[in-house]
């Protein structure tokens, strides 16, 4: 019998899950054994698994998991350089050339396990089945905004962290937006035709802001693009890739502009085709924004693991669109799962 093991998350600042306890009983009644691990900070109660008839584990003892188990988690998991066994379905950001990604690519080869990397569950056309991004686009644009608003009382964002829901956020920044006293920004969104995009743009829209969506067609001139400079906010919402064009440049720091906050929502800092060069760390909950001019000021948010700042909603939307492949976890030698390890194949051959 197919068996799922859904794993504690042991990132800092990780709370979501990719199975909900109603994935979970539909895994169940599809003849997939299914076990959760007891979890300190996971959004969603364990509770609902225990009624959803789910076996229950304890907190990270999925090293000790039968053999024959799969292991799923999201985010990746503690470097201690041990060789993994089991097969695993996670977020490894392996295939990219990263450092870590190299060395947990050395893990799998020296215990013989397989790595199904949830970036590369992808259909017939090559397009991903399930993703984070739409709650990536509304985190990074209400980070953003309040970067802007902390500017507005002559400071820098302070600590962000984790919210209930999407009404406890909306809540908070329309406070801030209130006490600024200021006008409401504007704002530009690149990607806006995308789930990323969307997002963002929604976030804004909720608050009032008059948003600018740029996709392709508006982008394919290759730039320079002066008009993001006339925005409060721009929020870029594609990933980097060649041929990407620069969207801020190094000269825009001192050039005429009503920009000063940036969320690079995509944060992708340390590519070669990054399009927003003005930077080069991302940057963390404890400290979101990065001030990268004081003459006028501008601040760039980068934070990498913005869904998890809406965990609920953002675990509720991806196991949604996971579920399906995850039923047919039963053959993994075709579909999505034979797409995602031949993609770990051409790294780790068998």
């Amino acid at each position: 019998m197919t068996h799922l093991w859904v794993r504690a998350e042991q990132r800092p600042n990780e709370d979501r899950v990719g199975l909900t306890p109603e994935g979970a009983k539909a895994l169940l009644s599809g003849g997939i054994k299914v076990t959760v691990e007891e979890s300190s900070v996971r959004a969603i109660p364990l509770q609902g698994y225990i009624d959803a008839g789910c076996e229950i584990a304890a907190e990270n003892s999925w090293p000790s998991a039968p053999a024959d188990a799969i292991i799923f988690g999201l985010k990746e998991l503690p470097e201690d350089g041990t060789p993994l066994p089991h097969r695993h379905i996670m977020f490894g950001h392996a295939f990219k050339g990263q450092h870590s990604g190299k060395a947990l690519l050395d893990r799998f080869a020296a215990g013989g396990g397989t790595l199904y990397d949830l970036e590369y569950l992808v259909d017939e056309a090559g397009r991903r089945v399930a993703a984070f991004g739409y709650w990536a686009g509304y985190a990074g644009a209400a980070v953003t905004l309040k970067s802007w608003c902390a500017q507005q009382r002559g400071e820098i964002c302070g600590p962000v962290g984790v919210y209930p829901g999407k009404d406890a956020l909306l809540a908070e920044l329309s406070a801030e937006l209130k006490a600024v006293q200021a006008d409401v920004p504007s704002a530009i969104v690149i990607g806006a035709l995308g789930r990323v995009g969307t997002g963002a743009a929604d976030l804004c829209e909720a608050m009032g802001i008059t948003v600018t969506k740029w996709d392709m067609a508006e982008t394919a001139s290759g730039g320079p693009f002066p008009q993001i400079l006339q925005h409060d906010l721009f929020l870029n919402c594609i990933f980097a890739r060649p041929g990407t064009p620069v969207f801020v440049p190094a000269e825009a720091l001192s050039a005429a502009r009503r920009l000063t906050a940036i969320g690079d929502v995509a944060c992708d800092p340390d590519s070669d085709y990054n399009p927003v060069p003005i930077y080069n760390q991302a940057t963390s909950w404890e400290a979101p924004a990065l001030r990268v001019a004081s003459d006028p000021v501008m601040d760039v948010m980068a934070i990498d693991n913005l869904p998890s700042m809406l965990p609920v909603e953002s675990s509720q939307d991806y196991a949604g669109q996971l579920l399906p492949s995850l039923l047919t976890l039963t053959d993994l030698k075709t579909g999505v799962w034979g797409r995602a390890e031949a993609k770990f194949r051409e790294f780790v051959p068998a």
